[in-house]
């Protein structure tokens, strides 16, 4: 027995993936050197620890995969998890689970193999670095080229425009260009002329002088003063009135702006970057808009497509607001299934990444475990039911996804029902369940 144990310790050791085994106490009987690897603890301090010491992971405490296994006897593949070393970092692995039995078929424990996903997390991480321009983010053809000139365009001080539709990021490409000037040091101010009356937005622009109207009791600087040295940032200015048009215009030609109340002109020496939703040159010939102001904002321009025109930019920025709401809302989300990327991926996204972002936040509010699934996302993303997942131009690995989805559906996800209903072995099911993703409802 003993020289069975040691041939049985030097095969675990021999494999490059960690792997550990439970008794139905969840107390470690075995734990190979890739194990002590990846967690950083010895096979000596594992053994006959509970798994939930040594592994620590995001799901132990009431999602545990291994209980999962052992109580449903179904194993399951490459699930995503964090564990937490030794030294207390966090590290993502991948993990596979069975059930061990014994030689009566009785259950005595369970196994997990496990296989380290860092230098998976770093080459994403660079990947992700090669398509991105501050934290704006895209691969793109026409975002691409956008970020080839972006840095030419921030070392300069011409007046830049950003035109795209509402929620595709201009402000964001706005703050891009300001961090990588030399101005980055100094003020960025934001003005959403689009959310101001016109009884405001002077005041707001340029300031006021004390007893300019009835109200004003001492002075007040503008924004174009707030931004003295650093960039303003004029969005929506498509909805700005001709009268503002023409004293906007003086500062962009003159570099000049009088405060309401003032007898004397003040200089401005803010760089100006605009955007806007609208059709501006439509705008001009509809004499909505001068032609001057137009001609002066539209000294260099860059536009942005709305995300229908760029899925393919849609798991990049789900990484990225993964990223940003595990560290803001202190959780350990891996990322989507492919129910989850599939609903997204279908998308026409009107509110555009403004909208994708508040789809993963949504999620995350939901996402109690360590992957994004359909049921987490908001309704506008969900289909009322299987039978209105859309199938053209689907894959034949989606057209038989969906297939079974629709047959377990219509059979309250009774396997052997729906085997029968499909004419395949309930053995055949499960494998096609395991491999193509589909988990059944808790």
């Amino acid at each position: 027995m003993q020289s069975i144990l040691k041939n049985y310790q030097v095969i675990l050791d021999s494999i490059e993936e960690g792997v550990f085994t439970v008794n139905q106490q969840w107390r470690i009987m075995s734990f190979n050197r890739a194990a002590e690897r990846i967690t950083g603890f010895s096979r000596k301090a594992a053994i006959g620890k509970r798994c939930s010491d040594i592994f620590r992971t995001n799901l132990c405490a009431k999602d545990c995969i291994l209980a999962k296994t052992m109580s449903r006897n179904v194993p399951l593949n490459n699930m995503p998890v964090i564990i937490q070393n030794a030294d207390g970092r966090h590290i993502p692995i991948s993990v596979n689970t069975a059930v061990l039995r014994a030689s009566d078929g009785n259950v005595i424990g369970g196994v997990e193999t496990f296989r380290d996903l860092t230098a998976i997390s770093a080459l994403k991480k660079a990947y992700r670095s090669k398509y991105s321009f501050e934290d704006v983010i895209s691969k793109n053809a026409q975002m691409l080229r956008n970020f080839a000139i972006l840095p030419q365009i921030a070392d300069s001080d011409s007046t830049l425009l950003i035109a795209g539709a509402t929620g595709t990021g201009k402000e964001f490409l706005a703050m891009a260009v300001h961090n990588h000037s030399r101005r980055r040091k100094a003020p960025f101010v934001a003005v959403n002329c689009g959310a101001l009356p016109d009884a405001l937005i002077e005041s707001e622009l340029f300031g006021y002088k004390a007893g300019a109207f009835t109200d004003a009791k001492k002075d007040k600087k503008g924004r174009f003063a707030m931004a003295r040295g650093g960039t303003i940032f004029l969005d929506e200015i498509g909805d700005i009135s001709p009268a503002v048009q023409v004293r906007l215009l003086r500062v962009l030609q003159d570099r000049v702006y009088e405060p309401l109340g003032a007898t004397t002109p003040e200089r401005s020496n803010a760089r100006i970057i605009a955007a806007t939703h609208r059709d501006l040159l439509q705008l001009v010939r509809q004499s909505r808009f001068r032609e001057d102001l137009y001609y002066r904002i539209n000294v260099m321009k860059i536009a942005l497509p709305p995300l229908r025109e760029r899925k393919e930019d849609i798991p990049l920025l789900v990484d990225h607001f993964i990223d940003h709401f595990n560290a803001t809302k202190g959780k350990q989300v891996l990322g989507l299934d492919q129910g989850a990327m599939t609903a997204l991926m279908r998308h026409d996204w009107p509110g555009n990444i403004r909208e994708l972002e508040n789809a993963m936040e949504h999620a995350f509010v939901l996402c109690t475990e360590s992957m994004i699934r359909t049921a987490h996302l908001p309704d506008s993303l969900q289909p009322a039911s299987a039978q209105d997942i859309p199938l053209q131009g689907a894959s034949l690995k989606e057209i038989e996804r969906v297939s079974i989805i629709k047959a377990l559906t219509r059979n309250d996800w009774k396997r052997m029902v729906t085997a029968k209903e499909l004419g395949i072995d309930k053995n055949t099911l499960r494998r096609k369940m395991r491999r193509l993703g589909i988990v059944t409802p808790q």
